[in-house]
């Protein structure tokens, strides 16, 4: 660790808590709503542009924009721990507002479906760096008593984003077509996005090295392979959580790709295709302000296995029934289980790290489980092809809930008991 990053001296006037922080806290909050944002604009109609307007048959090739944001978003939280200890979160923020301004113009006015591939591209590096400093650094303010509160707070603001944009964007569809009006929303999220980063925004690093003064010194530097492996597989507690965050995005790009078909298939219009895709996330972001606060006070493993489970019956409800009505109880339960995990995992990674590489260990964690993006959405759009898209979600489903099972039997601690 370079003397940039962790040093012995802190500013005076730095101090740890969200009381003590909570201007920049909350300008993170909003910051990271538009991170939100601009997968939002996604969720709703990008699989029916390709479908309806590029006219692609193969559900395979459909997602395939999916695989492209999952494995770039996944190689960009990698790097992101990397580049946060070396550059400072500030600028790897501002990078990733950088990277994603031209996403929304590609959409807009692609000519082609390999133009939407290599935006997805781009989102991807904007949602690895972007989301991953805005989370990091709402760690690094609260310090370690409120970080369940902390990334229950940042994740409410980023999926409570994702909801509204994509019922907004399935209602904009409805009323003026698929492209461009839906897509102006992203414009303005990436430009105050970029704004606010820019001119309000102010690192992290000092109130990492207050908490490095106060937590037992690090025995000899770690490396970033050690660290790779550490939180991988090597230890309990991390690889539960690893293949659980791999797993739950797993589902989430399977729906992003193939609830929207699945629904149309049925002939269920795009605006209420909207409401569903919008009720999932939207659950998912509000519920957080609790499931968050919840973790600290009973423990991770409970909730995220709990989690898991629920997850599996909504994938379960919805690929067994055909009306909306069904549909939207298994959309209210995905996103009730993914609240329960989603906070619960972050925390729970952050507990297993050192904060000297904490950082880093929650850069390879979100490697894992945002590489679920492209599994699900390429496993699932496979499966679709060969086998129809009931089964496609079925698969997932059961994949969830044995994932939920894995994390009951390694992740350390009684179900429910604060770890």
């Amino acid at each position: 660790m370079t003397e940039a990053v962790i040093g012995p001296q802190t500013a005076p006037s730095v101090r740890l808590g969200l009381k003590e922080n909570w201007p920049q806290f909350a300008l993170l909050v909003l910051i990271n709503a538009f991170v939100g944002g601009m997968v939002g604009i996604e969720r709703t109609v990008v699989p029916l542009i390709g479908s309806e307007e590029f006219k692609i048959s193969s559900t395979t090739l459909v997602v395939s924009f999916i695989v492209s944001f999952g494995v770039v978003k996944a190689c960009a939280n990698l790097v992101s721990g990397q580049l946060a200890d070396a550059w400072g979160r500030k600028r790897v923020l501002i990078l990733g507002w950088l990277v994603g301004l031209p996403v929304p113009f590609m959409i807009m006015w692609a000519p082609s479906w390999g133009w939407v591939i290599a935006a997805n591209a781009l989102l991807g590096i904007n949602q690895g760096l972007a989301w991953s400093m805005t989370v990091i650094m709402k760690i690094d303010l609260v310090g370690p008593k409120s970080r369940g509160l902390a990334v229950g707070l940042n994740e409410f603001a980023g999926y409570l984003a994702v909801g509204v944009t994509a019922f907004l964007t399935g209602y904009l569809a409805s009323k003026y077509g698929l492209r461009p009006a839906p897509i102006y929303l992203g414009v303005a999220y990436a430009v105050f996005g970029a704004a606010l980063s820019i001119l309000l925004v102010r690192d992290t690093r000092e109130h990492v090295r207050l908490e490095t003064a106060a937590h037992a010194r690090q025995a000899s530097p770690i490396s970033f392979r050690e660290i790779f492996v550490l939180t991988s597989f090597g230890d309990r507690n991390l690889f539960a959580a690893s293949q659980a965050g791999l797993v739950n995005n797993l589902n989430d790009g399977m729906s992003w790709g193939i609830f929207p078909l699945f629904f149309a298939s049925f002939g269920l219009h795009v605006d209420r295709i909207g409401i569903l895709k919008a009720v999932y996330p939207a659950t998912w972001g509000i519920l957080q302000i609790a499931t968050g606060p919840l973790s600290d006070r009973w423990g991770r493993k409970g909730l995220i296995v709990a989690g898991m489970w629920v997850q599996a019956a909504g994938l379960f409800l919805t690929a067994a029934t055909s009306h909306f009505e069904w549909w939207l109880v298994g959309s209210l339960l995905l996103g009730l289980g993914t609240a329960m995990v989603y906070p619960s995992l972050i925390a729970a990674v952050s507990d297993a790290s050192h904060p000297s590489w904490r950082a880093r260990s929650l850069s390879v964690y979100r490697f894992w489980r945002d590489l679920g993006y492209a599994i699900g959405a390429l496993s699932a759009g496979i499966i679709a092809d060969l086998f129809g898209m009931a089964w496609a979600i079925g698969a997932i489903g059961a994949l969830t809930f044995l994932s939920g099972a894995i994390v009951f039997v390694a992740m350390e601690g009684r179900p429910g008991a604060r770890q």
